[in-house]
């Protein structure tokens, strides 16, 4: 006959089964790491960084015919960010224009803090909705695919699953970008300590129609994006690229290939 105190290892036995077991569903692990990204995007309102944005435009036989960098200092500002340019192709702005720039960052500066309650509500409201419309098809993941855990890789020195990503026959995305999900696969790097999504490889399988035809992604577009850790709080975007090949309107044809980096996080003193 089991005693009280056999009674309750075995109950905790089997609860701490039951959560190792829930741990190590794929599918929760991913939707653990979403409801993470909450956080992270609180904690990131607080902080400036610096972005690099690198376009290139590729001809039919994949040779650069364009190309072009900008880099932007993105700073907190009386609710919203505020983005400056502070260089080209890798290359600080003139004194002239780097005047102009500091000057528009001014008036900005001097514009929102005499902003009415109103004006500000307004203007910060305009920026939570964009970035809810961020936000929005990345809550459909966890039901858009399959998920199976493929293995573990260490990442940047910590242990990661490495998760790979199917579409869910049948699904339909909500949002707009989530419409693409059933088109994608994909694999997910995710943080064991504690559920960061850190890294994430995804291509399109299919041809896929945008916009009543107005313009036509390729099948083979690839999308890559990486996480990094800052001040051991919050995991903010490091890298993210894309390549693709669309036909716009189904007259011009371009092939595309960006890659955004971030880099230089510091907490902002005020905001």
């Amino acid at each position: 006959m089991l005693t009280y105190h056999n009674s309750m290892r075995v109950v905790l036995f089997l609860a701490a089964a039951c959560s190792l077991a829930a741990a190590q569903d794929p599918r929760e692990i991913v939707r653990r790491s979403i409801q993470l990204m909450d956080r992270n995007l609180a904690a990131a309102r607080n902080y400036s960084f610096l972005e690099r944005s690198e376009t290139r435009e590729l001809d039919s036989d994949g040779q650069v015919k364009a190309h072009r960098i900008r880099q932007f200092e993105v700073t907190p500002m009386e609710g919203s960010p505020y983005r400056r340019l502070v260089g080209r192709d890798d290359r600080a702005l003139s004194p002239e224009e780097d005047r102009d720039e500091e000057k528009r960052r001014q008036e900005s500066t001097a514009q929102r803090r005499q902003e009415t309650a109103e004006q500000r509500a307004k203007r910060i409201a305009e920026y939570e909705k964009r970035l809810q419309r961020q936000r929005e098809p990345l809550l459909e993941i966890p039901d858009a695919f399959n998920f199976r855990i493929a293995g573990a890789e260490r990442l940047n020195g910590r242990d990661t699953w490495l998760i790979d990503a199917e579409p869910r026959p049948g699904y339909r995305g909500r949002s707009s970008v989530a419409k693409l999900f059933p088109k994608i696969r994909g694999k997910l790097w995710i943080d064991k300590a504690d559920y960061q999504w850190v890294k994430t490889e995804a291509e399109l399988t299919e041809n896929f129609w945008w916009g009543l035809f107005l313009a036509r992604l390729s099948k083979g577009a690839r999308f890559n994006a990486e996480a990094t850790r800052v001040n051991g709080e919050v995991c903010l975007p490091r890298h993210f690229a894309v390549a693709v090949s669309a036909r716009l309107a189904i007259i011009r044809k371009i092939n595309l290939e960006t890659e955004t980096t971030y880099s230089n996080y510091r907490k902002s003193q005020s905001n």
